[in-house]
């Protein structure tokens, strides 16, 4: 079977992925009562060389042990359409205090060529209360990669609260296709300030430093590209 055939059978395969991750789920409902959670993490504008729309957004349905988690982040620069999209379909069950083991789908839908990956990962609360998520992910043309994510919430006063995040993309092998070079793709870091007018509402604004690295960045190079930037944050976060 050509790659391009299995690319286009992705769509497939993730409905097909999250239909039995919530048959698997829903024979838990017996045991366990149903909940659901949604939450926006970044919903806003990002200001400066290349002004865009950011969205960094999770949910789940489930109980304590065993959810069905959705996933999505992207960026859609202003002029040039959506630069990047994806999202995530996991299951989870939970193996530790705060600790939950994640597998499922990942589908990307921009840059070009579209990929879609399998995906195994955890998501919990490190010492000292550092939110990690840290994921190694396998596409269809058989890449490895992974990404590793840490945020930690300084609380100024009850609403005030400083946020800065760290992210970081590696992999093990190149795809000039898309522009990811082996080994350290890129690196991220944010910092934002934000009021809970709310506990689920809260405006925020923010600094935001990135910076290709490696083979990613001679690829941008080639396109034209920068490989550092830094812009402004501001937007929203909200929950439910």
């Amino acid at each position: 079977m050509s790659n391009h055939n299995l690319s286009r059978r992705w769509p497939t395969t993730l409905l097909a992925g999250v239909l039995a991750s919530a048959l698997f789920t829903t024979t838990y409902a017996a045991e366990e009562e149903i909940y659901t959670f949604f939450r926006a993490e970044e919903l806003g504008y990002r200001i400066g060389d290349g002004d865009s729309f950011n969205w960094d957004a999770e949910g789940w349905v489930g109980g304590d042990y065993n959810k069905l988690w959705f996933k999505t982040e992207g960026e859609r620069v202003n002029g040039n359409g959506v630069e990047n999209a994806e999202v995530q379909l996991l299951y989870s069950r939970l193996i530790a205090d705060f600790w939950d083991l994640q597998a499922g789908l990942r589908y990307d839908f921009n840059p070009e060529p579209e990929r879609g990956f399998a995906v195994i990962g955890v998501e919990g609360l490190a010492p000292y209360w550092f939110e990690i998520d840290a994921s190694a992910f396998i596409s269809d043309q058989g890449d490895v990669s992974a990404r590793f994510k840490a945020e930690y919430d300084l609380l100024l006063t009850q609403k005030l609260i400083l946020s800065p995040l760290l992210e970081m993309n590696l992999a093990a092998s190149s795809d000039e296709k898309r522009g990811v070079g082996s080994g350290l793709n890129d690196l991220e870091l944010n910092l934002t300030l934000r009021y809970e007018v709310v506990r689920e509402f809260a405006p925020y604004i923010g600094v935001s430093w990135e910076r290709k690295y490696g083979q990613t960045a001679d690829f941008a190079r080639a396109e034209g590209e920068d490989i550092e930037r830094t812009t402004f944050m501001v937007g929203v976060r909200f929950w439910f």
